[in-house]
């Protein structure tokens, strides 16, 4: 039985993607320890890799005019945040690496989301048709901002507090080459996303789309099935980086495992 495409994109974005750097996550933590792998010098060059790969991706998603494409390659950079945390080795980076586990999942799965909507109801699949696309379904545009923001690191995101605790990680460690990585990256992400956004808010939409499921004069935006579970996590963007220091938010449950690794 195929899953609905929703919670097909949602289990992608969420749980597959991260698969792989949650091993790596367990392997430091849980199998080697991370003061025993800092020994043997196995960090340094895995914060290396890291490094390329948020820019190798970061540079790879700026020339996708596919949109699904730029999306997945922003993916690639941004999960290489993860590891990069693990890699530097203080609590600080620990805690940005372990919380963007789940930011970046909130921000990528709205994005996620938001393309399907436009794919759907506009028959939108390419950066290069967006034009307009802020007239014609709003409330899909507003979320996939939000997101877009959290990805460039904008404050009041959650994006913006994965990126302040990696950075300062990058600090505590003493490796502020990793702290440029983490600006470079912030720029390209803003190159692949700002033109999107103009486009879609600025620019005028076409006399016809590619295809339209739902006639304009009966609903401008799109289903209520498609609409409500980007706006869904779009909030959670903004909750998880306004409310980052209550209790319970991902914030909260990132110090607890970190500090049970640096404290006594």
């Amino acid at each position: 039985m195929v899953a609905p495409a929703p919670v097909s994109a949602l289990l992608h974005a969420v749980a597959v993607v991260k698969a792989g750097a949650f091993g790596i996550v367990r392997v430091v933590y849980e199998v080697y320890g991370v003061e025993f792998a800092q020994s043997l010098n196995l960090l340094t060059p895995l914060a290396v890799v890291a490094s390329i790969t948020i820019i190798w991706g970061s540079l790879r998603a700026l020339w996708q005019d596919d949109l699904k494409r730029r999306l997945a390659y922003s993916t690639v950079s941004q999960v290489s945040y993860i590891m990069l945390g693990v890699a530097l080795f203080g609590l600080m980076s620990t805690i940005g690496g372990i919380v963007h586990l789940v930011h970046q999942g909130i921000m990528k799965i709205t994005l996620f989301f938001c393309a399907g909507n436009y794919a759907e109801t506009l028959g939108v699949h390419k950066v290069s048709e967006m034009d307009g696309t802020g007239r014609r379904m709003p409330l899909t545009t507003m979320a996939f901002s939000i997101a877009a923001f959290g990805m460039i690191g904008i404050p009041l995101t959650a994006g913006y507090v994965s990126k302040l605790y990696l950075s300062q990680g990058a600090q505590e460690a003493d490796m502020a080459w990793a702290g440029w990585v983490l600006t470079a990256s912030s720029l390209l992400n803003a190159a692949y996303f700002l033109p999107i956004l103009y486009r879609a808010w600025f620019k005028r939409q076409p006399h016809t789309w590619p295809h339209e499921h739902i006639p304009a004069r009966r609903l401008r935006e799109t289903t209520w099935l498609l609409l409500i579970p980007p706006l869904v996590t779009a909030a959670a963007t903004l909750v998880a980086g306004v409310f980052y220091n209550i209790d319970w938010s991902p914030l909260f449950w990132a110090k607890l495992i970190a500090e049970r690794e640096y404290l006594p």
